[in-house]
């Protein structure tokens, strides 16, 4: 790759770990908010909440604002963020202010799970695209399983403010990465601006044919209008509109973020009785999941969007009927429960999480590719919200085996729409690779 190229990949990837950092260290800081500031279960748990919400904010801002300001421009605004929220909630006073930092922060995540992977989808070369796209996923796995790590030396002692700060180091630092790296070529040519555009390409792909890419770049343009949400439903872009949403519900409602969330408590009651050993195994759990994550980097451009995903669900399903089994079987080993959860995990990872965020990139139109990808965000933190409220409840009132069940079920479903509906755009130029110009699969 060219070092621009390079550039823009790694400072995708370092702002894809302070993502999974800041959505993983809550469960470390918890105890330390509740003493310092004397909240009940109810009113610590906000500082979760607001977070989810405000990325959902962000998910929706993050279409416009990638169009209005550019790529480059947006994910320095997410650097900025990522750098001042981190102070500011390190040092918030009261419960509240506190709240009101991390509503902000989870805009700025909302923003930057759009921003950052488009960025390095529309920088990256054809035939390395899916590998640097699906670094970040890569990326947000390291985040959580070194969120995970410093939870656990820091717990002893009123650390929870330094948990929190820490993101400030590396996100100053990307910000400053970012501050010299080129825009991307595809929105200067959406913007009128060739000449700009041509010597990026140069750039970031040496002996590319500039003037045919951007005649390409230029004709996907002219096939569809402007950007706005009533365009997704357009003829040419209804079928890529129902994979991208479906794409991100399925994501959440097989389950993976019920583990993420609360895997503690799920190995407490497959009957790990030690909250330390549980705690050391959901640190285990995701380390394991850092390297499926990078299995599935290695695979997806050469196995193929399709086989990648499919290889992924298919040990879901295996892994959530194994869980059904450890948790509705009282004579079931623990540690069998424990290796359904690496591997579900593991699978998640290296197949539908590598994925997912290559789609939305490559299944629409250059004018839409940030509003489509806003959406699939969207409908996956829609979707999340709903399993993380209800999983806890849903285990106490029906059992585990009943919802790891679900769980299964709607993995099978997921095959069954992959297998119909997913395309293959491995290896394709992404003005070639969208959903509505290919057969139905």
């Amino acid at each position: 790759m060219s070092r621009a190229a390079t550039l823009v990949a790694v400072a995708g990837g370092a702002i894809g770990v302070i993502f999974g950092y800041d959505i993983g260290s809550v469960s470390g800081v918890i105890p330390g908010i509740q003493h310092d500031f004397r909240a009940d279960d109810l009113l610590a748990s906000t500082v979760n909440t607001v977070v989810v919400l405000g990325q959902v904010v962000g998910a929706v801002l993050a279409g416009k604002l990638s169009d209005a300001l550019g790529r480059r421009r947006t994910v320095t605004a997410v650097s900025v963020g990522y750098t001042l929220l981190a102070v500011a909630q390190a040092v918030a006073p009261t419960i509240v202010a506190l709240d009101v930092v991390r509503a902000l922060l989870g805009v700025t995540v909302g923003v930057s799970m759009v921003a950052a992977p488009l960025f390095v989808a529309e920088t990256a070369q054809a035939r390395q695209r899916g590998r640097l796209v699906a670094l970040y996923q890569v990326a947000v796995v390291g985040g959580l399983f070194l969120a995970y790590l410093t939870d656990y030396f820091l717990a002893v002692g009123d650390n929870w403010r330094l948990m929190l700060g820490l993101p400030a180091v590396p996100a100053f630092a990307v910000l400053c990465v970012v501050l010299a790296l080129p825009e991307s070529p595809r929105w200067l040519v959406l913007m009128g601006r060739t000449d700009e555009a041509r010597q990026v390409l140069a750039d970031i792909e040496p002996g590319v044919d500039a003037a045919s890419t951007i005649t390409a770049i230029t004709a996907d343009a002219a096939r569809e209008r402007g950007g706005r949400l009533r365009h997704l439903f357009l003829p040419s872009q209804r079928r890529a509109t129902v994979f991208i949403v479906c794409l991100g519900v399925f994501a959440q409602i097989t389950g993976i973020n019920a583990i993420t969330y609360y895997s503690p408590a799920i190995f407490t009651h497959l009957g790990f009785s030690s909250a330390d050993a549980s705690f050391g195994l959901a640190t285990a759990n995701q380390f394991c999941a850092v390297l499926a994550t990078v299995a599935g980097l290695a695979v997806i451009d050469r196995l193929g969007r399709r086989v990648t995903l499919l290889t992924g669900l298919a040990l879901m399903a295996v892994a959530a009927t194994g869980l059904a089994v450890a948790t509705g079987v009282a004579s079931s080993s623990a540690w069998f429960g424990f290796a359904m959860v690496v591997l579900f995990t593991g699978a998640f990872n290296g197949g539908f999480g590598s994925v997912i965020w290559v789609y939305p990139s490559e299944v629409f139109s250059v004018r839409l590719r940030a509003l489509g990808a806003s959406v699939m965000l969207a409908s996956a933190l829609i979707a999340n919200s709903v399993v993380a409220e209800l999983f806890l409840w849903a285990v106490s009132r029906l059992g585990g085996s009943f919802v790891f069940g679900f769980f299964a079920a709607t993995t099978v479903l997921a095959i069954i729409f992959i297998v119909w509906l997913a395309p293959e755009t491995s290896g394709r130029a992404l003005e070639e690779a969208g959903l509505a110009e290919q057969p139905k699969c």
